[in-house]
């Protein structure tokens, strides 16, 4: 094969792209194609048959573009989505994602950890089956931040009303020892050094997108759809929102895209332009 096929990532709007940088990092000669669904962000505040609807889609545009592995860079749309999706296009690799109790888990001396995450995160049988997986002995506190990602998603990096917020979720938990806080959301690493602000450096704060690149880089050389070596990687962006709003983010985390495009909802189907 002289050329790759490309990979689809998406998320409910900005947030997937900490894991697109992540990805762009490890395989840098991988053409990535983003979507974020900022026209219906947040997810962690819709119904988990939406959510599918949404992320159904989103993969066929994908495959339309010719991508032919897709990475679910949102928790929310995985733990909705990421069983029915895989059942219905049995031949395309995806990767979701999941909190990262496991690594704080194994991190913790105090035995007791922290999640921040969406509400339908913190409601869902994805996270409760990895708390039930990894978490034997350890008592995890789930913590849903209703509004942050939308917050993020804003433009909202800093200030005293976003620190006020996270004080308000992450200060229980450092009443009650947690010395490990998994981001159970892709935004929340946008304002992750605020968290670490707040959490102090007895906290370790964990979240997945470089072992999301790794597995995304096993599942490439498994299925033979590499990049070929010597190849030019690339970053085309596409968003359901204002275009303009990606490229603080883009620029937040020195990644470099052309003209962030428009992608248009009709009628359920998603029109990448």
């Amino acid at each position: 094969m002289g050329y790759a096929p490309r990979i689809g990532i998406f998320d409910s709007g900005i947030g997937g792209l900490t894991v697109a940088a992540a990805i762009r990092q490890a395989l840098p000669a991988e053409r990535l194609l983003y979507f974020g669904d900022n026209a219906h962000v947040p997810y962690g505040e819709r119904t988990a048959e939406e959510i599918l609807a949404f992320s159904t889609a989103i993969t066929e545009a994908l495959l339309d573009k010719g991508c032919r592995s897709i990475v679910m860079a949102c928790n929310t749309a995985s733990s909705a989505a990421l069983k029915p999706l895989r059942e219905q296009f049995p031949g395309i690799p995806f990767v979701g994602m999941e909190p990262a109790v496991k690594p704080a888990v194994e991190h913790t001396r105090t035995g007791v950890v922290g999640v921040l995450a969406t509400q339908a995160t913190v409601k869902s049988k994805a996270l409760a089956e990895v708390v039930e997986r990894f978490a034997t002995g350890v008592e995890v506190i789930q913590q849903a931040c209703t509004g942050l990602a939308q917050l993020i998603d804003e433009g909202h990096f800093d200030g005293p009303e976003l620190e006020r917020l996270l004080h308000g979720w992450i200060d229980p938990m450092l009443a009650r020892n947690i010395d490990a806080l998994v981001l159970g959301c892709t935004h929340y690493p946008l304002v992750r050094p605020l968290i670490e602000k707040i959490a102090g450096p007895g906290v370790r704060v964990i979240e997945p997108s470089a072992a999301i690149a790794r597995r995304l880089a096993q599942l490439l050389e498994e299925q033979g759809l590499q990049a070929p070596t010597g190849a030019q990687g690339s970053l085309e962006c596409w968003t359901s929102g204002k275009p303009e709003r990606f490229h603080a983010v883009l620029d937040r985390l020195r990644l470099e895209t052309g003209t962030v495009r428009q992608g248009l909802w009709e009628g359920g189907r998603l029109v990448l332009l």
